[in-house]
């Protein structure tokens, strides 16, 4: 990146300053180079000098003289002083050179090497499989999906996990539902449970098991049918979400069964760490987590985790983590759950998958991609972690906010248990998969979003969605035309031009309106917006770097004639064009987004 090369002339440049006297000796503190405030003023900008001054015990003026008198840039940007800081311009000479560059990089220009094969997993998704899913959890997959692509653009080794939540109360609540539909359209009378999920969807579930088993499973003990049922019912949940999935172009690289951390008994072997360190408390009939150690204090009742916001609370579950130590139930007591399969709470799973992702598997850093709802479940997370004494530093939780769906300037209602449902799969239909990934990257992540259908169908530019894909199949046009003019029959994205073209020396030609400077400019940001996701984990930078770089593209098309030029200005500005569709089909890309070529 730029940024690192102008750190590395920098660093060399106070290294000789050392050398020949000018600035005492000291040990150079981490510095930043950025694009100043003003883009007139430069492309970029230190204030080392500034950090400097304290420790060289001089004026700050002094020391970026001293640096910018050993600064060798090779013609790559000229250098101004203001005060202390020190500003770059990048030559036209150097940003000729990296239109080549990214024509020769192709597919792979943006990609950069900040995470050098360190193995990450980003678990996103990880919905309870109690329903289809829904367009609120599509925020969560769309933006796991899209950190996943920018970290393996950085140089991560990635692997995506949906987490399978298939235990615990939530499920057994979920197949009494099936169980209670399954009996009912058999004829038996069985009441549907308070608490069970409403929608269409379960009694289509139970219509598809009378079709393969009919009645057999009445024959059995109810028990055991409600959980027999339950996991059938599991299984046409998750196949329908992988489906839903591939709509949006996500595919996971595995589906983490919840089940499997107790039937392995991983759960029980990561029990006697915390054993050792006093941190598990017997407290009426249920063990407890007690992050300190200290007798459970009775405090405030919360929800467990789950993906629906009108889901019940477990009344046994009941936390302290506002008020001190955390203190959390692990195992229920069989006074309230009698199963003792379904004892263990969330939490307890938690425990044996944190120790799952960095011990077993050994994951350089697990991120986990959580709803807002899971906010209050953050500090329990992390005490456990270093309870188990882990490295805290290795778990990254991002919660992001959730979405409001807006039809004909009303809010549209979504609840999983009432029944009351908006899928991802709705709203694909309505809209498109790449709007919909769009849409649901356009801001941080901390930010709820109104997803409005009406603006998003739009085709002008207010949708910014059609405003990005059109920029890019008008690319695709200008190259289709230049084809016809050349009497070629396509353009290929690469460092070489068909026909006559292909004889010009466009290399050599500098680019010099500052129209296609500022254009070049502004792909040379792309590795820097692969930093800034990789590092921040911030995906929102994507699509408002794709929505400037299709605004500097036409700035550039309105005032810099690609074709009826002179042969060395249409060579060279071809080049430009094919750079920017390279550079604009791999920022869509990295949204999981298609790059038309007509529209």
């Amino acid at each position: 990146m730029i940024r690192e090369q102008l750190k590395s002339h920098i660093t060399r440049a106070i290294q000789a300053a050392q050398a020949a006297g000018d600035l005492p000796p000291f040990e150079i503190p981490a510095f930043t180079v950025d694009h100043p405030r003003q883009a007139n003023v430069a492309d970029y900008a230190v204030s080392i000098a500034m950090q400097l001054a304290r420790i060289a015990k001089l004026p700050p003026a002094q020391i970026a003289q001293a640096i910018v008198k050993r600064l060798e840039l090779e013609g790559a940007a000229t250098v101004e002083l203001a005060g202390p800081y020190i500003n770059f311009r990048l030559s036209p000479q150097y940003l000729t050179k990296q239109v080549s560059a990214i024509l020769d990089a192709g597919k792979q220009w943006g990609n950069i090497d900040i995470g050098a094969g360190k193995r990450i997993q980003v678990e996103h998704g990880s919905a309870n499989p109690t329903g289809p899913l829904t367009v609120a959890a599509g925020r969560n997959v769309v933006i796991g999906d899209t950190l996943a692509n920018a970290l393996s653009a950085a140089g991560y080794d990635v692997q995506r996990e949906w987490y399978v939540n298939d235990a615990g109360n939530q499920i057994r609540h979920f197949g009494e539902s099936v169980y209670a539909r399954y009996a009912q359209q058999l004829g038996r009378d069985e009441p549907f449970p308070e608490d069970g999920y409403k929608g269409d969807y379960i009694g289509d579930i139970a219509k598809s098991i009378i079709e393969v088993d009919g009645d057999k499973h009445l024959s059995l003990p109810r028990d055991e049918a409600r959980r027999t049922l339950g996991k059938i019912g599991i299984d046409a949940i998750m196949d329908s979400v992988r489906a839903s999935l591939l709509r949006v172009g996500i595919r996971h690289d595995n589906f983490f069964s919840e089940r499997s951390l107790h039937e392995s008994g991983q759960f029980e072997r990561v029990l006697p760490i915390l054993r050792e360190k006093n941190l598990l408390v017997e407290y009426d009939d249920a063990l407890w987590f007690s992050e300190d150690g200290s007798p459970i204090r009775k405090g405030e009742t919360r929800k467990p985790r789950h993906d629906s916001t009108d889901a019940p609370a477990e009344t046994d579950e009941v936390v302290n983590d506002n008020k001190g130590a955390v203190q959390v139930v692990v195992i229920r007591s069989p006074r309230v759950i009698a199963e003792p399969a379904e004892r263990p709470t969330y939490f307890a799973s938690d425990i044996a998958y944190v120790w799952n992702k960095l011990v077993l598997r050994g994951f350089d850093r697990a991120i986990y991609v959580w709803g807002e709802d899971h906010q209050g479940d953050v500090p329990r997370l992390m005490a456990v972690t270093k309870a188990l004494g882990l490295d805290a530093n290795r778990v990254v939780l991002l919660i992001y906010r959730f979405i409001t769906l807006m039809r004909n300037g009303q809010e549209v209602r979504m609840g999983k248990r009432s029944g009351n449902i908006v899928t991802l799969d709705d709203v694909v239909d309505e809209v498109g998969a790449d709007a919909t990934r769009f849409v649901l990257l356009s801001r941080t992540i901390d930010t709820k979003i109104v997803f409005d259908l009406d603006l998003v169908k739009k085709q002008s530019d207010e949708n910014p969605v059609y405003y990005v894909q059109y920029a890019h199949a008008r690319i695709c046009s200008i190259l289709r035309k230049a084809a016809e003019e050349i009497g070629e029959s396509r353009l290929e994205i690469g460092s070489k031009l068909p026909g006559e073209i292909s004889n010009l020396k466009s290399q050599t030609s500098l680019y010099e309106h500052p129209s296609e400077l500022a254009l070049i400019r502004k792909l040379l940001e792309l590795e820097e917006v692969v930093d800034l996701v990789a590092t921040q984990l911030q995906p929102h930078h994507l699509p408002a770097y794709a929505q400037s770089l299709a605004t500097t593209f036409s700035a550039f098309y309105r005032d810099c004639h690609v074709l009826g030029e002179a042969p060395e200005v249409t060579a060279a500005r071809l080049r430009l064009v094919r750079a920017t569709q390279a550079t604009l089909a791999n920022t869509l890309a990295l949204m999981g987004m298609s790059a038309p070529e007509k529209m």
